[in-house]
């Protein structure tokens, strides 16, 4: 499914629930938008100006029947759990919230609120729904994938560079769906005969310490979970 496709798709779904409590088709109803890129970032303002226009041709209109207020939380905890507490205090009809960590400050806050997610990657596991076919609870949406390709990530690299003994992966200890993919990893390399080591991104300055510990040694490779440039190198 193409991009802009799949962008409408979450559209229709952020417009159900308004539909279903709209009690006239011109009185204002309120979307809240947490995204987790910066504002700054021109995909992230391409997938916003599609959803507006998908809004749109649903026949919702912004300042005439819809309100949207959008925070950009930049996949940073913290400030993800400041938009998020901001977005909630709003009182939407509806949030979208892109991202397993908005989603995760979102839940924290409240399990009302309708939310619908995108990008997220293990919105089982994260417990944000039952399930993928009935989610239950306030919350619904879309994967980003299937964490356990991380193991096939491990494969490529391996295809990549035979000799490969180690791997680093790089990885935010606070996404869940970060950890159940490096569990993926783990689990490829115990069949590979691989060593697999985290490195948290915490901060710039524990990624450049736990990468150089790593590249002491020869016969490594690094892999970077999704959302990151670059996936994986030989080192």
């Amino acid at each position: 499914m193409r991009r802009r496709d799949f962008i409408k798709v979450i559209a229709v779904s952020v417009a159900w629930p308004l539909a279903a409590s709209a009690e006239q088709p011109e009185q204002m109803r309120r979307i809240g938008i947490l995204m987790n890129r910066a504002a700054s970032d021109p995909e992230g303002q391409a997938r916003l100006a599609t959803f507006k226009q998908a809004l749109e041709q649903l026949g919702w209109h912004e300042g005439r029947n819809i309100r949207i207020d959008i925070r950009w939380g930049e996949d940073k905890t913290e400030l993800e759990r400041k938009y998020a507490a901001e977005l909630v205090a709003l009182a939407p009809d509806v949030i979208l919230a892109s991202g397993t960590i908005g989603v995760m400050a979102l839940q924290a806050l409240s399990h009302t609120l309708p939310i619908v997610f995108a990008a997220v990657g293990d919105p089982v596991g994260a417990g944000f729904v039952e399930s993928m076919a009935h989610p239950g609870g306030n919350a619904t949406g879309f994967m980003l994938y299937e964490y356990s390709f991380g193991g096939k990530l491990l494969e490529l690299l391996r295809q990549i560079a035979p000799g490969l003994a180690r791997v680093a992966v790089l990885r935010n200890p606070t996404n869940p769906s970060q950890l159940a993919t490096f569990g993926a990893v783990q689990g490829a390399a115990q069949v590979l005969g691989v060593e697999a080591s985290p490195v948290d991104m915490r901060d710039a300055g524990a990624i450049e310490r736990g990468v150089a510990a790593f590249a002491r040694s020869p016969n490594g490779g690094l892999i970077i979970m999704p959302g990151a440039p670059h996936r994986f190198m030989v080192l």
